[in-house]
């Protein structure tokens, strides 16, 4: 995907002032570091000191380790998967060969590469992911925790060959500060679990080539930070690499001074990210995720090297800790709102690890859990790690809720949950974050329901960023998501795959989960001019009963409102009423979903064009689900008035 002239008149449509003249002396500064790339200081008696207290490892849950074990030797076996694209070329890789589409990205200078052409470059998400080296840790992890040399040796082996394939400035592993960011924090903990192995030094402190690589890393992000309308989830990566190998790696003139550079803007743009209860401000939930495992490892790096973290940075992964445990559902999944690109912080665990589980349980190693969280069952690596070096005493001393709250004004988020585990997410919030909105859809007034932790009413996904704009399109519509489209557009408008140049604006008008037999919610938005569209979602404890009516306010129009199935569901559509079966640990589950009768109803499965009926359960994998789409017109008279009951 080549961006066009009109894109960038549109992206720089949304920029302000600062922003444009940031991004015009970045573009003097890429210039002028074309033919000026200077040598690093010299270091002398370099020494690395952040290690893991002892016995740390020694708390690293059995079952926990096993299944690292596990994963550490398929890597080492050569086999791995990114983004449904499986691999047998990890023993040996080519650091710049993308398996999906077979090419192998140009060398050159690093600011040339056109690495949103799918067609010169290949799948970016594929080459970059690798070099992020995150499957290094894991190795790394499973030489911590078993002694066993040949980890050590796979990982020193794996690094001396990046280090000699990728320059400084040379190549697309250059061209993204996430991605630098992302690599410097793994090889931070590269170097602290490796400790105990004989050659760690010499890879690490003693080795030239890795010193002219870290130095490079952290003059780079110090020199094009992300900014403006581009300040999202990507400025915090930069900041906690940027800050993690000050800390660990604080071995140049410059340490000080990008230590105290990154403190400061990770403390800044976590605030910026976070709305006050606690939501990440994208509404791109695994995001959420990825900015508070970033939060967290470097706080756990400035708290191994005696930095002083503002109270405020520690406040704000404590509200987001407690944001995540009052939204995950009984499953202890959270909901599957905007953007997912698989993206993690630090990974030092194996296949089977719950993401979710984990984070909550560094939260309560780190915070103290309360009262109403969910329980946590599953075990990880992660934590112990973590808590090893996070002042748990310094949690500032706040009110956290008492309760489990269910409404999020400011995020526009309503949880309504009732019997049989019954989770429904209702979606009245803005449209994103900052002007770009960049990993937002266009889901305002969206409902996402599950029983049990089943998707019945699914949020389809995300499935791709680059190289397949009409599958971008879709998995990001209107008609994507459990929401009523009108005409033949979406509610808010896209000016490109991260770029929305007009954004719906959604306001909540009823949020009341204090009745136990009824909870209410009711939300509204203006993005389709000239027309309102209004929805009240109703959910019966008693009943077992969703009832969800729509209306609109505005002149007739040609109406869609669609409902996407989860991938497990059955659906029998005779006319305006489905039969819906599942399984769950081998129990048969039944629901009903009777529809608005005058709307006339088609179920959709499994097409490609247009794409409709598909369900993403992670980047770059899809999978066909039933979508059942009603076609109309609306009369502005009477509403549309959806009913799911649940059986049993």
């Amino acid at each position: 995907m080549t961006m066009s002239a009109g894109w960038y008149l549109r992206r720089l449509s949304r920029m302000g002032p600062r922003e444009i003249g940031g991004r015009a002396g970045d573009a003097v500064r890429r210039r002028r570091w074309r033919s000026a790339r200077p040598d690093r200081p010299s270091v002398t008696g370099a020494r690395f000191t952040a290690t893991l207290p002892a016995g740390t490892v020694d708390g690293v849950p059995p079952d926990a380790a096993k299944r690292l074990v596990a994963e550490a030797d398929r890597l080492m076996a050569g086999h791995v998967e990114y983004f449904g694209v499986v691999r047998d070329d990890l023993a040996d890789p080519d650091w710049w060969y993308d398996p999906k589409t077979g090419r192998r990205a140009p060398w050159g200078y690093a600011f040339d590469v056109p690495y949103r052409n799918e067609d010169a470059v290949g799948d970016i998400k594929q080459i970059w992911e690798l070099s992020r080296h995150q499957y290094l840790t894991v190795l790394a992890a499973a030489y911590a925790i078993t002694g066993d040399e040949r980890y050590a040796e796979r990982v020193a082996a794996h690094l001396r060959s990046w280090w000699a394939a990728n320059a400084p400035l040379c190549g697309v592993h250059w061209t993204s500060g996430i991605e630098l960011g992302i690599r410097l924090l793994s090889w931070v903990w590269i170097r602290r679990l490796l400790d105990g192995w004989p050659g760690a030094a010499g890879l690490f402190e003693d080795n030239p080539v890795a010193l002219h690589q870290i130095w490079h890393h952290q003059r780079w992000l110090a020199a094009f930070p992300s900014r403006g309308s581009s300040a999202n989830n990507h400025v915090i990566a930069e900041a906690a690499g940027q800050l993690a190998a000050a800390c660990a790696f604080g071995w140049f003139p410059s340490s000080a001074r990008w230590r105290a550079d990154a403190l400061r803007s990770l403390e800044r743009h976590l605030r910026g990210n976070t709305f006050g209860s606690g939501l990440n401000r994208e509404l791109a939930t695994e995001y959420h995720g990825l900015v508070l495992e970033l939060g967290l490892a470097a706080v756990a790096e400035a708290d191994a090297a005696g930095v002083p973290v503002p109270a405020t940075a520690r406040l704000v992964l404590l509200r987001m800790t407690d944001a995540l445990a009052a939204v995950v559902d009984s499953r202890l999944r959270p909901p599957r709102q905007g953007d997912a690109d698989d993206g993690h912080g630090l990974v030092v665990d194996g296949a089977g690890t719950d993401r979710w589980g984990s984070l909550l349980a560094t939260g309560d190693a780190v915070f103290g859990r309360l009262a109403w969280w969910p329980a946590v069952t599953g075990t990880d690596v992660r934590t112990p790690l973590l808590a090893a070096l996070i002042r748990t005493g310094a949690a500032p001393a706040v009110s956290r809720p008492a309760a489990r709250p269910a409404h999020f004004a400011d995020a526009g988020m309503t949880i309504l949950r009732g019997p049989g585990e019954i989770w429904c997410r209702c979606d009245g919030g803005p449209h994103g974050f900052l002007s770009i909105a960049a990993h937002a859809h266009a889901d305002a007034l969206s409902v996402e329901v599950r029983h049990d932790g089943v998707d019945v009413l699914a949020d389809p996904g995300t499935f791709c960023y680059h190289g397949q704009p009409e599958w971008r399109q879709y998995f990001r519509s209107t008609l994507g998501h459990n929401t009523l489209r009108l005409g033949d557009g979406d509610q808010s408008l896209s000016g490109g795959p991260f770029l929305w140049i007009r954004h719906a604006r959604s306001r909540v008008l009823v949020a009341d989960t204090s009745d136990r037999g009824v909870a209410r919610w009711c939300a509204e938005h203006d993005g389709y001019r000239r027309s309102v569209h209004r929805r009240r979602v109703e959910l019966t404890a008693a009943g077992r009963e969703l009832r969800v009516v729509d209306e609109v306010r505005g002149p007739s129009r040609a109406v869609h409102l669609a409902f996407h199935l989860g991938p497990s569901i059955a659906a029998d559509l005779v006319g305006n009423r489905a039969q819906l079966t599942w399984t769950r640990n081998g129990e048969d589950r039944s629901a009903r979903l009777d529809l608005p009768g005058q709307l006339s109803w088609r179920a959709h499965r499994g097409e490609s064009d247009p794409p409709l009926g598909w369900y993403s359960a992670g980047f770059g994998r899809k999978e066909p689900a039933t979508t059942l789409v009603g076609t109309g017109v609306t009369d502005g008279r009477r509403g549309f008035t959806t009913v799911l009951t649940f059986h049993g």
